[in-house]
């Protein structure tokens, strides 16, 4: 017995000057490390900001004045009519003259016989020219772009007049070709949306194209128009009683529903379970965060030094919670985190001494405390 406790003894006072260099360093690494960061090298390491009370109210600001955007020109509450382009397809009736439907009429028999049309051929009707024309049989070229089927109607009414006595006209849309928008991303029917009597709005839109998929983020709907890009938040729109379905697209527009995927936040560190998070339409707290990574590791995470850092096009920023401190998880409940966004926990000292001293002395504190336990 008195040899194997002075073979640990022994074994204790040759590790005991490594012991204390390890404790020193230990205490000096504790939390972020960033190039450049000590007081005495440079200034290249970010300040670490406290998170309060008061931060959190003001970058909840600074986010919702970054947001705004002017989207007046998508709010539409009342569309107007329809109004005919180049390459739509109008049918025309004029009714106890049925030879003024022209050679249309007799394809337009054909195709309701069959009960199709074949692809690539012209649809049955008078067909807008690139000059926003048709051509009528008695009143000849007559110009329709522009017009709605109503105002249509009524001109050729007052053309055929001439020639007619009392016409009874009837004109609408056959094929809807001249107008049409593109929806792109996470949606069950992505393609071409032609713009027809029904308003185009954003709902109709997507519902067209089959909705969304339960990988889109909501939060993340961009429509394009010509050099302006609108990022529309479903979410934010709702509550702020903005109705998407007020919102009218208009011909070339682009609509895109991007990927919960491309908004991760990622948790690293001291955690049970370090992982890569997606956004919940745009919606992820601190405390949501840390709660979906199994919360802050009991064995070796320090709930004092939990760090968000944050890219932004100026510079990077470092956020920092103290989880003991009081109302700590209230202002990690409130702290919302953005994409690409990394959560990080530091390790306790006690966990870095350790380290520091498996790496020094691989195995030695092991065996000297084997030494003691061997019966």
């Amino acid at each position: 017995m008195a040899s194997i406790c002075s073979a640990a003894l022994s074994g204790c006072r040759s590790l005991a000057p490594a012991i204390a260099l390890v404790l020193a360093l230990g205490g000096c690494t504790t939390g972020i490390q960033f190039a450049g960061g000590d007081k005495e090298g440079g200034g290249d390491a970010p300040p670490t900001e406290k998170i309060t009370e008061q931060l959190i109210d003001s970058e909840r600001r600074a986010y919702v004045d970054q947001a705004r955007q002017d989207l007046t020109p998508l709010i539409v509450p009342n569309p107007s009519p329809y109004t005919i382009g180049q390459g739509d397809v109008l049918s025309i009736v004029v009714w106890d003259h049925p030879e003024l439907a022209g050679g249309g009429m007799t394809t337009a028999t054909a195709a309701a016989d069959t009960g199709t049309i074949a692809p690539n051929v012209i649809p049955p009707g008078f067909a807008v020219d690139h000059l926003g024309r048709i051509q009528f049989p008695l009143i000849g070229l007559q110009h329709v772009e522009g017009q709605t089927e109503e105002q249509a109607r009524t001109m050729l009414t007052k053309k055929l007049a001439r020639y007619i006595a009392q016409p009874s006209v009837t004109l609408r849309v056959q094929s809807y070709r001249s107008k049409r928008v593109y929806i792109d991303g996470e949606v069950k029917a992505p393609g071409l949306q032609a713009i027809n009597d029904i308003p185009m709005t954003l709902v109709e839109a997507l519902n067209r194209a089959g909705g969304m998929l339960p990988s889109a983020d909501q939060s993340r709907i961009v429509i394009e128009r010509g050099p302006r890009r609108y990022q529309i938040n479903l979410r934010e729109l709702v509550q702020k009683g903005v109705n998407p379905g007020s919102m009218l697209l208009a011909h070339g527009d682009v609509v895109r529903v991007h990927s919960r995927d491309e908004s991760k936040v990622f948790v690293s560190g001291e955690v049970v379970t370090p992982r890569a998070l997606t956004m919940h339409n745009g919606r992820l707290t601190l405390n949501e965060a840390l709660g979906e990574s199994g919360g802050v590791s009991p064995l070796s995470g320090d709930a004092r030094q939990i760090y968000v850092v944050r890219k932004t096009p100026e510079r990077t920023r470092v956020f920092q919670l103290d989880a003991r401190a009081s109302g700590a998880l209230a202002m990690a409940e409130s702290f919302e985190l953005r994409p690409k966004d990394v959560v990080y926990v530091a390790a306790s000292p006690l966990a870095n001494w350790n380290r520091h001293l498996s790496l020094l002395f691989p195995g030695a504190l092991t065996s000297a405390v084997g030494v003691t336990t061997r019966p």
